[in-house]
């Protein structure tokens, strides 16, 4: 607890995958003074002392999360290194189109020529690699051969591109997660200007004459006000916006509704959640399938996939992609299934949905969980439903191929692409890659929660850095582009300094 009196130069509000980066970036500067919180648990430098199911990194653990037993839509991970500790370990980046659009509404920082170094940045201090050939099991080798079938052709997932397959770049190593708290903060742990400050819940920020003048947390039951001269707020899609309006900073009338005293009216807070809703096809694995993949699971090398497709809907503009169609075969992500027995099937997930939803508090206490309605399929035109539905169809062509069908074949039940409206929108599932509830934007655009800078609009001294500020989300999962966003911003937080 020493040092905490005296303050900081900066406070990192949140020690997930763009708070980790920006730790170890800006404590890089020897006279600055940096303190990162987390609201979750820090395991420590050295692996050994790291949950197992955090390091393997052929399941999604579901153990440092803020809410354990709620709906998928809705998992944050608690603990240092974010979301990075309980993902898939997969990295790929969006399109030429993506960056033109933050571009228009960010400035010329977020084209793509512009954001190169950081991906390149990303990457390398990330480790980020190919899966070697022992990780491909019979199911994964013949998807790849499924998509060549359709006429797709071999893509890098890493970069900007166009429509075809390919593998991810991961961040996992011998069936260990890698996570963004090993690869930025080991090194910079050492150094005393900086702190990590975990088990510390951020409860608001002391918001007066537009400038933050403290943030109150709880540890241990205790309440602590940190001060500092920046401040940095990375805690995620969902936590940002809650944090932002537990301080008085969102839509002045919700505020009111749950208590909250308004300091600084931006109605943009909390708004324009974007995620990408997707439909799980399931398939019968064959007794032949099911027995390859319990041998692969014996040597240690099952992973539920090591590929993927991008594709393009009718609606897409051409050169780009709007789905990612995902083929997988192992254990069930969340049980289920008896040990010994998999599951098959290719998931069809829309990556640039024109339907929004919300974050929003229920009350002022810290300690209840925002109100998360993603609104998924929502779009008045019913864009976001086509595009699903084209998805599909691309699905059962790539089932019938002559390299999967005789692994799987059909489950029991209607043709996915045969449900109606309704059926579809009660199998819809997440991608789990929320974001835009304090999106950046224009000067005159009344949404805009941020600039292209980070900068909150109307609080001289607070930024947002995480993926709750792009505005819209790319066509990729979104942990590589976080991760360049970061170290963007944590570039133009040491030039301003």
């Amino acid at each position: 607890m020493t040092g905490r009196s005296a303050g900081y130069d900066v406070l990192v509000l949140g020690g997930g995958v763009a708070g980790c980066v920006l730790a170890a970036r800006l404590s890089e500067d020897p006279d600055r003074t940096v303190c990162v919180v987390e609201a979750g648990p820090d395991f420590g430098r050295e692996r050994s002392g790291w949950p197992t199911g955090v390091l393997n990194a052929r399941a999604l653990p579901r153990e440092e999360v803020w809410e354990r037993h709620a709906p998928a839509h809705r998992i944050r991970a608690r603990l240092l290194g974010g979301s990075s500790c309980i993902n898939g370990c997969w990295n790929t980046w969006g399109s030429e189109a993506d960056h033109a659009e933050w571009a228009r509404l960010g400035g010329p920082r977020w084209t793509a020529p512009a954001m190169e170094p950081y991906r390149l940045a990303a990457v390398e201090r990330m480790g980020l690699r190919r899966a070697p050939e022992h990780e491909f099991s019979w199911w994964s080798r013949s998807a790849l051969a499924a998509a060549a079938e359709l006429g797709f052709r071999e893509v890098d997932m890493g970069t900007p591109g166009g429509p075809g397959y390919g593998t991810p770049l991961l961040n996992a190593f011998d069936g260990v997660r890698h996570n963004a708290a090993f690869a930025y903060l080991e090194a910079a742990r050492s150094r005393p200007n900086l702190t990590v400050l975990a088990d510390a819940a951020v409860d608001r920020l002391d918001v007066r004459d537009g400038r933050v003048r403290g943030v109150s947390i709880e540890v241990d039951g205790r309440r602590e006000t940190l001060h500092a001269d920046g401040y940095l707020l990375a805690c995620g899609s969902f936590g940002s916006p809650a944090v932002l309006m537990r301080s008085g900073i969102g839509p002045a009338a919700h505020l009111l509704e749950v208590g909250v005293r308004p300091q600084v009216d931006l109605p943009g807070v909390g708004s324009n959640l974007v995620d990408q809703p997707g439909v799980f096809v399931p398939l019968a694995p064959t007794d032949e399938l099911n027995a390859a993949l319990a041998e692969k699971e014996a040597t240690g090398d099952l992973y539920v996939s090591r590929m993927l497709v991008r594709a393009a809907s009718g609606l897409c503009p051409e050169g780009s992609w709007d789905l990612h169609l995902l083929p997988v075969a192992g254990p069930p992500l969340f049980g289920g299934l008896p040990r010994g027995q998999y599951e098959a099937g290719i998931s069809a997930f829309v990556m640039k949905p024109a339907s929004r939803g919300t974050v929003r508090l229920v009350s002022a206490d810290h300690t209840a969980a925002p109100e998360i309605d993603p609104g998924f399929l929502s779009d008045g035109g019913g864009r976001d439903l086509a595009v699903l539905r084209s998805g599909l169809e691309l699905v059962e062509r790539m089932a019938a191929t002559a390299a999967l069908a005789p692994l799987a074949g059909p489950a029991r039940g209607p043709r996915a692409r045969d449900l109606s409206d309704r059926e579809l929108r009660a199998r819809v599932g997440t991608y789990w890659h929320p974001v835009g509830t304090c999106a950046m934007g224009a000067p005159d655009d009344p949404r805009a929660v941020v600039d292209g800078e980070g900068r909150v609009r109307g609080v001289s001294n607070l930024r947002v850095v995480d993926a709750s500020i792009l505005p819209t989300v790319p066509a990729a999962n979104t942990q590589l582009p976080v991760l360049a966003v970061a170290e963007m911003l944590a570039d133009l937080v040491r030039e301003a300094a």
